[in-house]
């Protein structure tokens, strides 16, 4: 066998030996190989300061923080603007007092919005970011296929539905109350009616929360509200010395004329008069008087009732009456607390819906005669007219036309003529139109009046005619 043989083979028992790293000589054996060198190594920095570690993890959290709000704002602005389930606008009443998910399964349910996830989450948006902290009760009508975006703001700005009931001037705290009780939109019982002048007359919206006492407790708020406001305007040379007096007299003038213009002189003719100690000598006081706050009466004023005694007959009590006759509107308390700067002591009707003014009685005696021309022309374009209607009618109704036309018999009125009626005068000359006169007045030509108090000797005084308001 040779060495060749030897060395392929592995010793019995024992494992196979490298003859590749051998030693070559007995030298080499005694001399230790070096060992080979290490492989290289990356620096590694120190490790940094556990401030910077915490502000990279903050602007990290910062960056993933703003990522998510940037799109979570945008999928918000995509399902606001969505257009929102109902095909038709829809009325939702949201009560008092309830909570934002069952608001939002209310407006599920009815078919306003989709999802009612959606909304909740909207509601942070809108209750957060725009600094708003609660959903408004109301009665709300939104629109078809309306938005998130419209529903929330709808809700967050209290966009409800808004009814209104119109109260006008003149009216008596009685026909106010009678209005609001008749109101379909309105509930609720009125404790007791508002004493007379305590309401100022205008337009008030109300929810469907609102009741009938909640209209008059803020007529009577506002009332007390503008009253002290323009008290405090009023002029140096005014009669009236209480706010109290201020709503008597205007609810004198608030029925003495309805138009504008006129409100400040027939205020003046007024404080002319009770300057002077003359008595008023206003139907709607009379009128007030028989009826209180019914308001009108079932005919014109009879000579009879401008003898009656009551507290506000002001042809035969001197001053103001005792309380307002009406409620007045803001323009005639201004007119009294603000009168225009005439002498005037008179008016009449001027055939156009307004009056005539005077300083004395001579020019007013010419102004009522230029009147009663007037007056003579419309009864008689309205006789013709009535005659013309009852010659066109069946010959059943010939007898009435017949009687109406014999002498000495009244001229037959149609709906809406004026309703005549006698009062005293100094002479033909001093029409007073009742609270139902608009605006002729029939006048007994002989019948003097009766001198107020403060007049002088001998002097004759009508009173300031007028054409009132209904």
């Amino acid at each position: 066998m040779t060495a060749n043989d030897n060395q392929g083979r592995i010793p019995p028992g024992g494992a196979a030996r490298d003859f590749g790293v051998l030693p070559r000589s007995p030298s080499e054996a005694l001399v230790p190989q070096r060992p080979p060198e290490p492989p290289e190594r990356e620096e590694v920095d120190p490790d940094p300061h556990p401030f910077l570690r915490m502000f990279d993890g903050l602007v990290t959290f910062i960056f993933l923080m703003a990522c998510l709000v940037v799109g979570a704002y945008y999928w918000a602005k995509v399902k606001f603007d969505q257009p929102g389930p109902a095909a038709t606008s829809t009325v939702v009443v949201i009560p008092r007092g309830e909570g934002v998910s069952a608001i939002a399964e209310r407006l599920q349910r009815d078919g306003v919005i989709a999802d009612r996830r959606i909304f909740m989450t909207s509601i942070l948006y809108f209750m957060y970011l725009k600094g708003q902290r609660t959903l408004k009760a109301g009665e709300y009508e939104f629109p078809k296929h309306a938005s998130v975006r419209q529903v929330l703001d709808t809700l967050v700005e209290g966009k409800s539905i808004e009814h209104k009931v119109t109260l006008a001037e003149g009216l008596t705290s009685y026909q106010i109350v009678q209005k609001l009780l008749a109101h379909p939109e309105l509930k609720g019982e009125i404790a007791e009616v508002p004493p007379e002048g305590t309401l100022l007359p205008d337009t008030y919206k109300f929810g469907r929360s609102d009741t009938r006492q909640d209209i008059v407790e803020r007529m009577q708020a506002a009332q007390k509200k503008f009253l002290a406001k323009v008290w405090e305007t009023r002029a140096e040379d005014i009669v009236v010395r209480t706010p109290e007096e201020a709503l008597i007299l205007a609810s004198i003038v608030e029925k003495e004329t309805g138009r504008a213009d006129e409100r400040t002189l027939v205020a003046a003719v007024f404080r002319n008069r009770l300057k002077k100690n003359m008595r008023l000598q206003s139907d709607s006081t009379i009128i007030y008087g028989l009826v209180g706050g019914k308001g009108a009466l079932d005919g014109p004023i009879l000579r009879e009732d401008l003898d009656r005694e009551t507290a506000y007959n002001t042809y035969k009590i001197n001053g103001l009456p005792p309380t307002p006759i009406a409620n007045p509107g803001r323009a005639s308390i201004e007119a009294v607390l603000r009168p225009a700067n005439s002498k005037d002591l008179y008016f009449v009707a001027d055939g156009t819906g307004g009056h005539v003014f005077a300083a004395t009685l001579d020019e007013h005696n010419k102004n009522v005669f230029k009147w009663r021309k007037i007056e003579r022309e419309l009864r008689a374009q309205e006789a013709a007219a009535k005659a013309e209607q009852e010659a066109a009618a069946p010959a059943a109704g010939q007898g009435t036309a017949e009687a109406a036309a014999e002498p000495g018999a009244a001229p037959p009125l149609t709906a809406g003529a004026p309703v005549p009626k006698t009062v005293p005068g100094t002479m033909a000359a001093d029409p007073m139109s009742g609270i139902l006169a608009d605006p002729a007045i029939l006048m007994a030509p002989s019948q003097p009046l009766e001198a107020p108090a403060g007049a002088a000797a001998g002097e004759a005084v009508p009173a300031p005619p007028r054409n009132p308001k209904r």
